[in-house]
């Protein structure tokens, strides 16, 4: 069949992957724009930002990763469309030969 990539399994897991992928970094841009104080340690914030009192520095820093992670989500719904395309293509075939 023409399009087909990967086998109904492969695809299926594609789907939950990307499901989860979207969830998870999807929770993460929100906390991460919102300034979640948890979540320093994932920022890249150097000891001269630290010392220069200006909190505007750092909460640019956590917007950048935020972004950077509804990125990633994006990313992932494309994959996740890609492997719903999969899973569609696998059982067309798997109706035309039975």
């Amino acid at each position: 069949m023409r399009g087909l990539i990967c086998g109904p399994k492969l695809a299926a897991c594609g789907i939950v992957l990307s499901t989860w992928g979207v969830i998870m970094l999807a929770m993460l841009g929100i906390f991460f724009t919102t300034h979640s104080a948890v979540l320093i340690e994932d920022v890249p914030v150097t000891e001269d930002i630290f010392q220069d009192g200006n909190p505007q520095r750092i909460y640019g820093l956590y917007n950048k990763v935020g972004y950077n992670c509804f990125i990633a989500a994006a990313i992932y719904i494309l994959f996740g469309a890609f492997s719903c395309c999969q899973m569609k293509l696998n059982k067309r075939k798997e109706y035309l030969v039975h």
